[in-house]
């Protein structure tokens, strides 16, 4: 078993009685690793976005306990700990560890991307929220416009979203 399928199971356990949260964080992770994979992302770089991905909203928890909602502030605020915790106590290295603690602490956060992986985990997520949250068809046109730039997740949102009145390029 590699270590991120231990990530998998470790988060699954961490939501343990919530499968709409295991659900999605499963759903990005795929996303994710698709777009990664297709934008010929380093093997390093996409294992990074991989754990970012699986523990991307480990923040809703704790959220949800502290200030009764889940915000993204939120998230971001309360997550990063909760991932290092968890990434460490699998045996992750130190750089790994840093920069999916940053993505989960940015998520949430749609200005100055830096980086592919940032990029990616943003649009995965959007693929997921998009369809689970059933956003109307000018949500999704807005979301191609100002958060997709990856060629892989635009072809991605427009097979979810066929029918959705966008400009295709």
């Amino acid at each position: 078993m590699s270590i991120l399928d231990r990530l998998l199971l470790a988060m699954a356990d961490h939501d343990k009685g919530h499968p709409k949260l295991i659900q999605h964080f499963i759903k990005v992770h795929e996303f994710a690793r698709l777009i990664g994979v297709c934008e010929n992302m380093e093997a390093s770089q996409l294992f990074t976005l991989e754990a970012a991905a699986i523990v991307h909203d480990i923040g809703i928890l704790p959220s949800l306990a502290r200030y009764g909602d889940d915000a993204g502030r939120h998230q971001e605020e309360l997550g990063p700990a909760q991932a290092e915790a968890m990434l460490q106590s699998l045996g992750f290295d130190a750089e790994t560890v840093a920069r999916v603690s940053y993505l989960v602490a940015h998520h949430h956060t749609y200005a100055d991307v830096d980086g592919l992986d940032y990029q990616i985990l943003i649009e995965a997520d959007f693929l997921v929220n998009l369809f689970e949250n059933s956003a109307s068809p000018e949500a999704i046109a807005r979301a191609r416009e100002n958060i997709f730039f990856t060629k892989t997740g635009k072809t991605l949102l427009d097979d979810l979203f066929p029918s959705n009145p966008i400009t295709k390029e």
